[in-house]
């Protein structure tokens, strides 16, 4: 079987390359980027209405995978779901975009936002576990690290690419509503796109699949998350992982932080910080993923000791030119993270379809997930008086944050994740 995979390297790897690279292409304006929190800032959007951005999206990719996991349980070809999937996770973000430029009073702005952004979100939630459980399929588990890698390099070279059209757009108009409809119809367009070069990789059935499922939502749901709550080893690499949360906070709050208080303006924030993450993210993808380097422990210690000397950064010396060093450095821990967590993820089930450990893991961490951006946005909000030093704050204790996850990233046993569904 995986000799068979293997033969097929090259074909899968250019079909998700190309896939990721036209979402790439989109991604700098609806995640993890300083673009949507600059124009919703634009907008009159307080502090916490910020942080309900992360928190929306965490919140729909932590409680709708329970479906994803469920719809998929029988299905041995995931390609078309996954496609369809995606396709619809577009659709959500063109609509908004088509919406939006149809308004002229910029205070029903917000609302229509928020409510398309919960959609994607929930799009997304069903979207991810199934992606993430084809890409462990497609790929053999000695070149998963190799594919992966690959494919993020191309999605981030897309990210560089908009992140420079984003400069430019923010330098010429701004964020006036009718340039961000463009933009929104832009992104949800490139989205559908790459969505159909799903269809140039080669799909398997896996041996091992386990038999057909014919369990009720809450059965097949109850006796997945039972075996999750066994696998101590994969708790363990769950709470290592929490810093993921920590690290999409500060990219929604960094930018006002830089753009209030030390003199960035708000095109270099939303551009060319951008172009630093993904700087940052396609160092990882050539040198810790296509090339390989390091185990998957190392690198997932290193990912944590990164997020830790950002924080610090910022707290203790951040300053113009110091924020393109944050932002290279937000790139790359956040690129090892994603390189390594649907690898991690497949060795600590240690089985064939692993779409329920995808779907069910989100539900576990959501507390902190939501409620971590949730928290840092109303504690700036209180603190405002404090002014940068409120900021620095809460940097700090972010820090103190990691610190826990780091004693786990210590613990996390990968030479026995073999074993560990049984323990």
């Amino acid at each position: 079987m995986d000799q068979y995979k293997d033969a097929c390297f090259k074909k899968n790897v250019v079909g998700v390359a190309a896939v990721e690279f036209f979402w790439g292409l989109g991604f700098p304006i609806v995640l993890e980027s300083t673009f949507l929190q600059l124009f919703l800032q634009s907008l009159g959007a307080s502090s916490f209405a910020i942080g309900l951005v992360p928190s929306l999206f965490i919140f729909g990719i932590s409680t709708f995978p329970l479906f994803s996991s469920y719809i998929s349980r029988n299905r041995r070809f995931k390609k078309p779901l996954v496609a369809t999937l995606h396709i619809v996770s577009g659709l959500s973000i063109f609509l908004f975009g088509g919406v939006l430029s149809f308004i002229e009073d910029a205070t029903h702005v917000l609302p229509l936002f928020f409510a398309s952004y919960a959609v994607f979100s929930l799009c997304m939630g069903l979207t991810i576990p199934i992606w993430l459980n084809y890409l462990v399929r497609i790929f053999s588990e000695s070149k998963t690290v190799c594919g992966l890698g690959y494919m993020m390099l191309a999605q981030n070279i897309g990210k560089v690419v908009s992140s420079f059209f984003i400069l430019k757009i923010v330098d010429t108009y701004a964020f006036s509503l009718q340039s961000s409809a463009w933009v929104f119809m832009g992104t949800g367009s490139l989205f559908i796109l790459g969505s159909f070069c799903f269809f140039l990789t080669t799909e398997t059935a896996d041996p091992h699949d386990a038999e057909r499922d014919n369990l009720s939502f809450l059965r097949h749901t109850g006796q997945a998350l039972a075996e999750i709550l066994r696998n101590r080893r994969f708790l363990i690499f769950l709470a290592a992982d929490l810093d993921f949360y920590v690290i999409i906070t500060v990219m929604s709050f960094y930018a006002t932080y830089a753009t209030g208080f030390f003199g960035v303006s708000a095109p270099v924030a939303a551009g060319t910080f951008v172009a630093c993450i993904y700087a940052g993210s396609i160092t990882v993808n050539i040198f810790l993923g296509a090339m390989n380097l390091l185990g998957l422990k190392q690198k997932l210690v290193l990912s944590k000791l990164i997020t830790l000397f950002l924080l610090l950064l910022l707290a203790f010396l951040p300053g113009y030119y110091t924020f393109f060093l944050i932002s290279y450095l937000l790139g790359f821990g956040r690129a090892i993270r994603n390189m390594i967590y649907a690898p991690s993820v497949k060795k600590f089930a240690g089985k064939a379809e692993t779409t329920s450990y995808f779907a069910l893991a989100p539900i576990l961490t959501i507390p902190v997930g939501s409620g971590f951006p949730l928290l840092f946005g109303k504690a700036l909000d209180l603190l405002s008086f404090m002014q940068a030093d409120a900021y620095r704050l809460l940097f700090l204790a972010s820090a103190v944050f990691i610190l826990v996850t780091l004693y786990f990233s210590i613990r996390t046993d990968y030479q026995g994740a073999a074993a560990g569904s049984e323990n």
